[in-house]
């Protein structure tokens, strides 16, 4: 696919749209937070940024890049880890940062309508206000919304929720023509035809671009508790987690995480955990409208860790204790990224009862490819964040090292009935994985779903659904 290069009358066009406060252009005017996500090493700078204020603008900015095959990477906050929202072909980058209204909570339907740019944390923080409660919570609360719903992202309340998919009602969505479309709505049962919804959840800005979203909302739980949960190791955790499963006193979340994760966090927060002592953790949270509620599926559920063989189980009980745990495991990532030079993640998702023998699979990874490797996750629905750690390594060692033990960890996940992404999306960076996991006739039909939206493929070109790659290195 040729792309043209934006020459001054497409400057000036975008400029009659978004005026001179809504368009940068070049490199030497385009801050270098847009010329990656938050994989590291992956450096493209769009040729333009424009931030649209409404859909109109959208369609206008679309329908023009349509029509002179200009390539369109759309952008929330760029929190992204797998290299989604980089220009890999210069262009036009669109970042809706400035569509961060939300626009209406509709209490007898239980949903919120917002723009895409609003972020996680002030989406929660406002339906809370009003009683109401948006389960989905990926670890990065300033992520937006619009970027959760292209990536379908997960977090830690998936285990009791679901994931983003499951709370988004519909869509108002610009195809790359510029024709705007809805798909859903307000309704809570549809079954007309194709779900076009569903093409758009989770497609990382490969077929247009969101923008308006109806998401769904429950009552605000009115009592929460969690449950820190220490082990002699994580092979006696991890094998609890599914006869707390099969107790149907299903947590909100159900966490796993090793011993040193938890002193990294400490000295990069500079607060001390509950407990520290031990080589491996759950951390459970339950939430519910009755204190005996929770009381009553919590005792069952710290019976069932102490008979695997939990050290103790430590209960937080107040809003303070709570938070507190919580904080702690949102700042592991963060913390992991302080204690080296560069990482890089594998996403990978496993059934249930094969977390503990993929953990011990990255334990053998760690010894026999002598790189660091460090993980935590989500032990209730499976999926894993393995982080491979640069420390001194140089680029080529670290680079060489680093595919080799992907690709024995995707595979192994394959060999268990996993799959290459649980949350983060495909992006750049797992799109060799991603053909291994459905093979030629799989990213055959993903190719022609891109087709039908986007004939001229101008959406995030070199993701999902292309068909020609480029190298970033």
């Amino acid at each position: 696919m040729q792309y043209e290069a934006i020459d001054q009358n497409d400057v000036n066009y975008l400029l009659s749209i978004v005026g001179e406060e809504g368009l940068f252009v070049g490199e030497n005017n385009i801050h270098d937070d847009y010329s990656g996500d938050e994989l590291a090493g992956i450096e493209r700078y769009p040729e333009v940024l424009v931030y649209p204020k409404n859909t109109q603008e959208i369609s206008k900015i679309l329908k023009y890049a349509n029509e002179n095959r200009i390539p369109v990477t759309s952008r929330g906050q760029g929190t992204g880890l797998v290299g989604g929202s980089v220009a890999l072909y210069g262009g036009i980058m669109l970042s809706t940062e400035k569509m961060n209204n939300i626009l209406e909570l509709d209490e007898e339907n239980l949903t919120v309508t917002v723009e895409p740019g609003v972020l996680l944390m002030d989406l929660t923080a406002f339906v809370e206000s009003h009683d109401l409660f948006y389960p989905p919570d990926p670890g990065e609360k300033s992520a937006s919304i619009g970027g959760n719903v292209s990536t379908n992202a997960g977090g830690m309340r998936a285990v009791k929720y679901g994931v983003t998919r499951d709370f988004v009602r519909g869509i108002e969505f610009v195809m790359p023509d510029g024709t705007v479309m809805n798909f859903g709505g307000k309704i809570v049962k549809n079954s007309s035809g194709y779900s076009l919804k569903d093409f758009v959840v989770g497609s990382e800005g490969t077929l247009g671009v969101i923008s308006k979203l109806i998401l769904k909302l429950l009552p605000l739980p009115k009592h929460k508790l969690s449950l820190l949960v220490p082990f002699k190791d994580l092979s006696s955790a991890i094998k609890t987690v599914p006869e707390i499963i099969k107790s149907k006193s299903i947590p909100t979340a159900i966490e796993f995480m090793q011993g040193k994760v938890i002193l990294a966090s400490e000295e990069f927060l500079g607060k001390k955990f509950p407990d520290n002592s031990s080589d491996a953790y759950l951390l459970l949270q339950f939430d519910g409208n009755s204190k005996e509620e929770i009381e009553m599926n919590y005792e069952k559920v710290a019976d069932i860790c102490l008979e695997c063989g939990a050290l103790d189980v430590l209960i937080s009980d107040t809003d303070e204790r709570h938070d507190s745990l919580w904080t702690a495991r949102g700042a592991f990532l963060e913390a992991i990224k302080a204690s080296t030079t560069q990482m890089d993640e594998c996403d990978v998702v496993v059934p249930r009862n094969k977390v503990a023998d993929f953990i011990i699979f990255t334990d053998q990874c760690q010894k026999e490819c002598d790189i660091r490797i460090s993980s935590f996750g989500h032990a209730g629905d499976g999926n894993l964040h393995v982080y491979l750690l640069r420390d001194e390594m140089d680029e080529e060692t670290w680079n060489k090292k680093a595919a080799a033990v992907f690709e024995r960890m995707y595979q192994k996940a394959f060999e268990m009935g996993g799959a290459v992404s649980g949350e983060h999306g495909i992006g750049f960076a797992k799109l060799p994985y991603l053909e291994e996991e459905f093979g030629e006739k799989g990213m055959e039909l993903f190719r022609r779903i891109k087709l039908a939206f986007d004939p001229n493929e101008i959406m995030n070109p070199g993701k999902l659904g292309s068909n020609y790659r480029v190298s970033l290195y």
